[in-house]
């Protein structure tokens, strides 16, 4: 049966109808006029770089007019900060970080956020600067020897020449961010060769920073109006009857704020670690091996986000490896108190970062536990080795008996009130008392007892 012209129509016509219902009912609840309020306070992090980048995505797909970064952050991560900044360039809608409120500040990271803002605002009270890099990257830090050049010279600034390196990347990169944004370049040099700081008015005044509001109402009336260029294009701001839209960090967030910690990642790892060691030493017990796999890839997914030195880590693995070694080699203890060693080594050195690090306290009640299991397994191994043999060939070696039936050759002798097959080069009577000498899988060599043989 075919479907009639008017019938096809009329369908047509229905899904047509509803489309454009949809497209309405949209465009009512998405409101053109709204911005984006994300709260930043704490160290620059992969949270905070992930709350961030993923806001400015919202904003461009839920149709916002720009977003607000309220910020008060001492510093943080190298590789966050530039994550963020990276959106921060790459978006399509303008970004507008405001120190606030009274008495924060935006030192160190913060200061080159701020700098790659469309719009740059303090509130009184506040301050930015002191953005020279430290351990910027994971790079570790240099010995506190002044380095020396090629002719044998010393700096005069006593600065190595990986530290040189070091500032002089992250002084052009904040150079860069203020040529683009036409700010203050000599001062963006200085805050990171001098560690230079500036409070809001003497941030305006060296245009630093584009304005100075006292709270977000009179932000949003310095903004009304003002045009700015956003990948090329020219935007006008308008503020009047502005939507806020309060960013939290959700459940994902939250999760991501929890096992991002170096100390409970570091903690996750071991969990895992000892969890799988459990299962398959003990197959079957399923509890250990499930928790365990949980654990150890929660930390590999932490260890992917967080900046990891990977000679640590591989220390830290070589530690682990020894110390189960020392479990099924007999290596008087060099194995096992060495594992111990580069698993502390490797502990210390997992996150070398200023502001991530794992606590030295719980790599030393880790380290002092492993170490006081090694002693133990020593312990017992010594313990063993001067113990007197209870089975095997070695106990039977020596033990004395008799002959069931007289035999020359092959016969039976009761050992301990065991029958054994046993062999003699010479002739044995029953009753006669015998003594082993050797014994070849389950046949014992024998020798007769006299009184010029003495038992042991």
């Amino acid at each position: 049966m075919r479907p009639t012209p008017r019938l096809t129509r009329s369908i047509l016509g229905l899904a047509l109808l509803s489309l454009a219902l949809y497209a309405l009912a949209q465009a009512q609840a998405s409101p053109t006029n709204k911005a984006y309020l994300v709260e930043i306070d704490g160290t620059i992090g992969p949270v905070t770089q992930e709350l961030i980048v993923r806001s400015i995505s919202n904003a461009e797909a839920d149709g916002a007019t720009m977003v607000i970064l309220q910020m008060d952050t001492p510093g943080g991560l190298d590789h966050s900060m530039r994550e963020i900044i990276q959106a921060i360039l790459d978006a399509y809608i303008p970004v507008i970080t405001y120190i606030s409120p009274q008495g924060s500040r935006a030192a160190s990271a913060g200061t080159y956020i701020l700098y790659a803002s469309h719009v740059a605002a303090m509130a009184p009270a506040t301050n930015l600067g002191a953005a020279t890099p430290v351990q910027l990257g994971g790079v570790p830090e240099m010995p506190s020897e002044p380095a020396k050049e090629q002719d044998g010279a010393q700096d005069d600034d006593g600065k190595t020449s990986m530290e040189k390196k070091i500032i002089n990347d992250a002084t052009a990169y904040i150079k860069g961010l203020a040529k683009l944004r036409g700010r203050n370049e000599s001062w963006a040099e200085k805050a990171v060769r001098e560690a230079a700081s500036l409070t809001a008015e003497e941030a305006l005044e060296k245009n630093v920073i584009d304005l100075v509001a006292a709270d977000m109402t009179a932000l949003l009336e310095q903004l009304e109006g003002r045009e700015v260029d956003v990948k090329g294009r020219l935007i006008r701001l308008h503020t009047g009857g502005l939507i806020i839209e309060r960013i939290k960090p959700d459940w994902r967030s939250n999760l991501l704020a929890i096992i991002t910690n170096p100390n409970i990642a570091y903690v996750l790892m071991l969990v895992g670690i000892y969890g799988l060691l459990l299962e398959f030493s003990n197959p079957g017990i399923i509890l250990p091996g499930v928790i365990g796999t949980i654990s150890l890839f929660l930390a590999l997914y932490a260890f992917q986000i967080l900046p990891i030195n990977y000679a640590g880590l591989a220390l830290l693995g070589i530690g682990l490896a020894f110390m189960i070694s020392e479990l099924f080699v007999i290596s008087g203890g060099i194995l096992g108190l060495g594992g111990v060693v580069a698993f502390t080594v490797g502990s210390i050195m997992l996150f070398d970062d200023e502001y991530i690090a794992v606590s030295i306290p719980l790599i030393g009640g880790t380290a002092a536990v492993a170490a006081g299991f090694m002693l133990w397994i020593l312990k017992k191994f010594a313990t063993l080795r001067h113990s007197q043999v209870v089975s095997g060939a070695e106990y039977m070696i020596g033990r004395s008996g008799e002959v069931l039936e007289g035999f020359s050759g092959r016969g039976r002798v009761e050992i301990d009130g065991e029958s054994w097959l046993a062999e003699s080069e010479a002739p044995l009577s029953a009753g006669q008392k015998i003594r082993v000498k050797a014994i070849d899988k389950l046949v014992l060599k024998i020798e007769p007892l006299n009184d010029s043989t003495v038992e042991e």
